[in-house]
Formats: structure tokens, C-alpha cells, sequence
């Protein structure tokens, strides 16, 4: 199992917290609804909705916003959108994976190009970046929760696949299928997980730095702020001093 955590690397995080935060609601709401709808709106039953929800809650969206997300399920809301994924490359020949929720195909399809053709990047075909990443579960606690052992030998016993620890977060990864049960084998040990997801993880990850580092952040921020777009994941890599030079 990996130590090193590379996990803000590998899913687009950005600043701007106040407009963040609204908008992230507003997409954790919409994946609730849309999940709701084409499932039965019982978590229970409904796989989809439970990890929805599951992801809402780690965010801390409150319990009225996701009973409301459900109620649209059942008064129409949320019929027409389709998941759709894009593929791509940015900056350096970094690969770039969209996941999109939408009820207008072209519209999405339109922004995302335009973000990927604004700032150096194109799209591909579908399968053109996907091949180099996996389709996991991914469960994440801050690093305060356990030290790093204790993290491996609970996430091992839960039956996960991999662990990495970061300075901030551990990150521990699952089969798909399993993501459910490792995920309440986890919450029994050490409480609800900040985060409870299905998500591609890179099978390498590429440094970039320079120019083409902070032409790629404007693309990931330029798909973050299309309101279609649920999740971003890239296999960049950025040096401790790179970070910093971007943050400054």
C-alpha cells in the first residue's frame, strides 16, 4: 500500500470558498435528485442515492437541503439529465477526466470544449484518457482522525486496496463494488469519512511546472465553474515549490 498522499493532485481542488461552497451544494444537491429519480428515493435501495447522500453529508450540506433534493425526485425534477464523460488532454499532456450531469448535451458539450480550447488544452475521444486511470472507491478522513498505521491496518481489515497519507487527509481506496461496505467498516472505526465516492485514480502521475502549470489551473478552474460539471480528476503532479509559486 502507497504512503505519500498525491489525492489534491488527483481531484481538482480550487480556492474561492464562499463560491465554492454554494456551488459544490448546488452539484451534491443535483447528484441527490437526479439519483433519487432514477432510482427509488430509499437509500436503502437505491446505491446511488446512498452514496449520493453519503457525499452530501460530508460536505456538510444540511438535512433539509438533501430531503429537498429527494422531494424534486418525486415532483419531476431531475428527469432528462444524463451522465456524460469527456475526456481530454491539458497543458503538458496531462490527462483530464469530466463528469458531467446535464439536461442540455450541447450546452454542456459547448463549455466544456470552450474551457479546454481557452487555455491550451483539446478534447479526445471517449476511452482517450480513461484508459490511464481506474475506476476505484475513495474514502477520505483527515489526518487528525488516526495516525498512519492505525489508518492501514483498519483500512486492511475493512478490506480496501490501498491507503495513501498526506499531510491533511488519509485516502483510502476500493473496488468499486466494495466501496459501501469498506466505507461502514471505516465509519464504525473512526466516524463519518469527509468524503464517500466513486472516483478515477491516475495510474501515474505527471509533473508539470512553469507555464503549463498555470495555463492547467486555469482549465480545471474554467471546468469547475461550468455549472454542469460534477467532478474534474487530472494525473498532474505539482513540486511543493510549484504549489506555492501558484498560490502566490
Amino acid at each position: 500500500m502507497a504512503g505519500h498522499s498525491q489525492f489534491a493532485n488527483i481531484m481538482h481542488r480550487k480556492g474561492k470558498q464562499d463560491a465554492k461552497r454554494a456551488k459544490m451544494f448546488s452539484k451534491l444537491s443535483k447528484e441527490i435528485t437526479v439519483a433519487a429519480k432514477l432510482g427509488a428515493p430509499d437509500p436503502v435501495f437505491n446505491p446511488r442515492l446512498r452514496l449520493a447522500i453519503q457525499a452530501a453529508k460530508a460536505q456538510s450540506v444540511p438535512k433539509d437541503n438533501i430531503e429537498r433534493a429527494i422531494k424534486k425526485a418525486t415532483g419531476g425534477d431531475g428527469a432528462g439529465f444524463e451522465d456524460i464523460r469527456y475526456e481530454g488532454f491539458g497543458p503538458g499532456g496531462i490527462g483530464v477526466i469530466v463528469e458531467v450531469l446535464t439536461d442540455n448535451r450541447n450546452r454542456a458539450a459547448g463549455e466544456v470544449r470552450a474551457a479546454f480550447s481557452k487555455h491550451g488544452g483539446n478534447l479526445g475521444e471517449t476511452g482517450s484518457v480513461a484508459f490511464m486511470f481506474d475506476r476505484v472507491g475513495a474514502v477520505e478522513y483527515p489526518v487528525a482522525v488516526a495516525a498512519e498505521d492505525a489508518m492501514l491496518d483498519a483500512a486492511i481489515e475493512a478490506g480496501a486496496s490501498d491507503v495513501e497519507s498526506g499531510a491533511e487527509s488519509h485516502l483510502v481506496f476500493t473496488a468499486g463494488d466494495e466501496l459501501a461496505s469498506v466505507a461502514a467498516a471505516l465509519e464504525a472505526k473512526f466516524g463519518e469519512a469527509a468524503s464517500v465516492k466513486l472516483v478515477w485514480k491516475p495510474h501515474n502521475l505527471i509533473e508539470v511546472s512553469g507555464d503549463p502549470a498555470s495555463t492547467l489551473m486555469k482549465l480545471l478552474d474554467a471546468l469547475e465553474d461550468c455549472d454542469d460539471v460534477q467532478n474534474i480528476y487530472a494525473n498532474y503532479d505539482l513540486s511543493t515549490d510549484e504549489m506555492q509559486r501558484l498560490a502566490g
